[in-house]
């Protein structure tokens, strides 16, 4: 490392611990916080438990509660948690994670090593968090663990060293899960393709190398079926259930794009799981044999080609968004069947969440729109702008916690009341 990363590293470390100490007394605040402390929040199903929210908007949007404009450059979401907010960008050389209090005042800084400055420049990994502590993947390969409260480093891990990490186009882009005392991430290396690593520590429980094949940008999800907690995953060309206790490969099944953007988090119910990638690759629907270890396809939809905006179940309807094919139709088709509910072509491609009955699509270039699930599908009930950017600049995914509509756009993030009055 040169010595201006250096120099960089130490002045982030003495800011952050100027910071801490300025913020010292909330931490003795136990009163119950609003919690998202996960991407996709709890489950990874993209579901807030919100309610009370408002199912139409003024003509200019819900009311901007307030704006936080140096978030450093990146496509990093939020987690909200302790009554903090955690994000994270990149900053000159190196990478940033950050956390803000409820009203958007920066409370810490810390490091987590190089910025990415190829392909899609910025940070990508939202932070997770988990009992006291965040855990950050950086696009290179720098897993660490840090004190929510202060930003203080616990410990780190180079998997690239460790376990041989190979990345493609836009680097490592995983949203790490925490569970069981566990820390399972994707290096996609030799030495550990799927890994598990001790929460508190960092140290190596287990690392599968059956696998074949190497990382995607897929943010895993954990399941239950079959008599197993597994971990759910695309690699460049599968879909995968891995034993979380053991790190056996249990099943899996060829899922090979038309792109390398394997990136959308699987959606399962009931050993049903959905899973779809951009450019014309298309959605399909598989159901997990776990006596065969592989799963055979229900249904598959060329247009349903979603890229990375995630998807959503709701009451057996499945929404999200094509990428290419059909015009970029934001789609709700029946989850078991595949059949078409409803199709619109006018919101664009989009990232979506859900609470209170209502979807929230925020378009790539800056639309937001709400939604109102409905028996047939959904109807666009309110739309404003945030202001036209360039394509795939509102690239995070919206979230919806503690009655506000959380949306990062490079280096803003932006909090907005949508409570019913």
């Amino acid at each position: 490392m040169n010595a201006k990363r250096i120099a960089l590293f130490v002045a982030a470390a003495a800011l952050t611990t100027m910071l801490v100490h300025a913020a010292g007394p909330q931490a003795a605040d136990k009163s119950p916080q609003p919690s998202w402390p996960d991407f996709h929040g709890p489950g990874r199903t993209n579901i807030s438990p919100e309610t009370g929210l408002l199912k139409q908007w003024p003509a200019d949007g819900p009311p901007r509660i307030w704006t936080y404009s140096d978030c450093g450059s990146g496509y990093s979401g939020v987690t909200i948690a302790e009554g903090m907010i955690f994000t994270a960008g990149d900053f000159d050389e190196g990478e940033m994670l950050i956390a803000l209090d409820m009203d958007g005042k920066l409370l810490w800084k810390a490091p987590n090593g190089e910025a990415w400055r190829q392909s899609s420049p910025g940070s990508r990994s939202t932070p997770t968090y988990h009992d006291g502590l965040l855990y950050h993947m950086s696009p290179m390969g720098r897993l660490a663990a840090f004190r929510a409260r202060s930003g203080e480093e616990v410990w780190a891990v180079d998997l690239v060293s460790r376990f041989d990490a190979q990345w493609g186009i836009w680097g490592l882009s995983e949203n790490v899960v925490v569970e069981d005392g566990k820390v399972f991430c994707m290096p996609g290396g030799a030495k550990g393709r799927v890994v598990a690593l001790d929460q508190r520590t960092g140290e190596t429980i287990w690392a599968n190398t059956e696998i074949e094949h190497s990382a995607a940008y897929c943010s895993p999800v954990v399941v239950s079926h079959g008599g197993f907690r597994q971990l759910l995953t695309l690699t460049q060309k599968s879909l995968l259930g891995i034993d979380i206790q053991t790190g056996k490969l249990l099943w899996s099944v060829p899922f090979v794009p038309t792109s390398p953007q394997n990136a959308l988090t699987p959606v399962f119910q009931d050993g049903y799981v959905f899973v779809a990638c951009g450019h014309s690759t298309g959605g399909t629907l598989m159901k997990i044999d776990l006596p065969s270890g592989t799963a055979s396809p229900v249904w598959y939809r060329k247009d349903l080609d979603n890229c990375h905006g995630g998807a959503v179940l709701i009451d057996g309807k499945l929404f999200g968004c094509g990428c290419r094919m059909g015009g970029k139709s934001f789609y709700c088709v029946d989850f078991l069947t595949g059949e078409t509910r409803k199709l619109d072509r006018s919101l664009g491609k989009v990232a979506i969440t859900s609470a209170d009955g209502m979807l929230y699509a925020l378009n790539h270039q800056g639309d937001l729109n709400l939604l109102a699930v409905t028996p047939e599908g959904f109807d666009v009930v309110s739309q404003f702008s945030l202001g036209k950017r360039p394509p795939n600049t509102y690239l995070a995914h919206p979230v919806v916690c503690g009655g506000r509509l959380y949306i990062r756009s490079e280096q803003t993030l932006h909090a907005f009341d949508i409570r019913a009055k």
